[in-house]
């Protein structure tokens, strides 16, 4: 992880958050038979107004690596987060930028940003039979299934629940 850092996106990251995350999205074939969820994930200012974008920035070159949409309950981004938790969305890395912790920082600052909060858990989403580095991080950083919190917004797209329990100390 050394060379990267993580910071809230600013406007003028837009448009590379927007092109790595669908770049991201379509090599993980996640946006295979979706109709307007390229467009969702490129709208980057929307994400930004009711959640924190964060992006993760090589620290030579300034290029806007990953990104992620931080979230509490009851916002618009939200899917899963009920009182308490914190949830993330979106987790992208660029495809040319996987293998360098990219994903793994943003999940840090994610779970720093929660614990910060006061928040209990971390709940995230994925999508049954998303490749497995993203199942590999996740579980490595604790997240375990959370069957309860299953949902599908179409048919055919099927989201498992994962949750992570928060310490504060």
């Amino acid at each position: 992880m050394t060379g990267l850092r993580v910071r809230p996106a600013e406007s003028a990251d837009f448009p590379a958050v927007a092109r790595l995350t669908v770049a991201a999205y379509e090599a993980d074939g996640q946006l295979k038979g979706e109709h307007g969820y390229g467009e969702v994930l490129a709208d980057v200012s929307t994400r930004a107004a009711s959640g924190e974008v964060l992006v993760a920035v090589d620290e030579v070159t300034g290029a806007v690596l990953g990104s992620v949409t931080f979230v509490l309950p009851g916002t618009p981004f939200a899917e899963l987060a009920g009182p308490g938790e914190a949830e993330f969305r979106m987790l992208a890395v660029d495809p040319g930028a996987q293998g360098r912790g990219v994903g793994a920082a943003l999940v840090e600052a994610c779970v720093d940003r929660a614990t910060g909060l006061g928040c209990t858990a971390m709940v995230i989403c994925v999508r049954a039979g998303m490749a497995d580095p993203a199942h590999r991080l996740y579980s490595r950083r604790g997240f375990v299934r959370s069957p309860e919190k299953d949902w599908s917004p179409l048919p055919g797209v099927d989201l498992l629940g994962l949750r992570m329990e928060l310490t504060h100390g």
